[in-house]
């Protein structure tokens, strides 16, 4: 494992390179989420398989890279990926998982010159617009964090001000969004944290004209099954030949 600095926070973060043909695939987790989970291990085995280049990495106060997790925010964690995209020389085809949907959106926006495709997984772009409710913002507001309970782990799911503030300034869906290269949604029919009704809204208000949408029947949000990532590597290896 090595670091590159994120000059835009000026603080280190932990990523995995692995060399090969590019464009180089990016891979961007979730909320409270690190480059070590099925989706992000299969991708980089499929990379070494197919000689293609690969960069893992942690969001600053997440998995192996430093800094406090509740300091961080979703303008935060873009710079991050910006900072990992800006590292690769050449091309990059960006798969983001849940938040990291909605941050390789964000990323697509910044740096359209780098960007040649997006996939999607469950991508939860507004989030924090469709993903709490009124009395949940308003304690937000109020208290400045909320903790919930977390169906993937015993800690809870902590949101704070902070970052709900943040994911407020940067949301998508109000109007059209001028991305123009090639994306790929996957979602599951059963997914019980971002409804799959939100990819198909994203592929509506997106520019690009090559967008398809997958549904997966029952499947849930982290579409981790030997199935769901059978379907990931399929699309990423196709979109890689388009």
């Amino acid at each position: 494992m090595s670091d590159f600095p994120d000059s835009a926070a000026g603080r280190r973060l932990a990523i995995r390179r692995r060399a090969g043909r590019g464009p180089t695939l990016v891979f961007l987790p979730g909320y409270a989420s690190d480059m070590e989970g099925g989706k992000a291990t299969a991708l980089d085995g499929w990379a070494e398989a197919q000689g293609r280049a690969m960069l893992r990495f942690d969001y600053a106060g997440c998995g192996a890279s430093p800094g406090a997790f509740e300091e961080q925010t979703l303008e935060s964690w873009r710079d991050d990926a910006l900072a990992a995209i800006d590292s690769v020389e050449g091309p990059v085809l960006l798969v983001g998982s849940s938040m990291g949907g909605w941050i390789m959106l964000l990323a697509a926006l910044a740096r359209p010159e780098k960007v040649v495709g997006l996939v999607g997984i469950a991508a939860a772009q507004d989030f924090t617009d469709w993903g709490f409710s009124d009395g949940q913002k308003r304690t937000l507001r109020e208290e400045g964090r909320i903790e919930q309970p977390s169906p993937y782990g015993d800690q809870p799911t902590v949101t704070t001000r902070a970052f709900w503030e943040s994911g407020e300034r940067l949301k998508l869906l109000g109007g059209p969004i001028p991305i123009h290269c090639p994306v790929r949604l996957l979602h599951g029919t059963a997914d019980p944290d971002v409804p799959w009704r939100i990819s198909l809204e994203l592929m509506e208000r997106l520019e690009s004209a090559d967008v398809d949408v997958t549904l997966v029947k029952a499947g849930d949000h982290r579409l981790s099954r030997p199935q769901d990532i059978a379907l990931l590597l399929r699309t990423v290896e196709a979109l890689m030949r388009a």
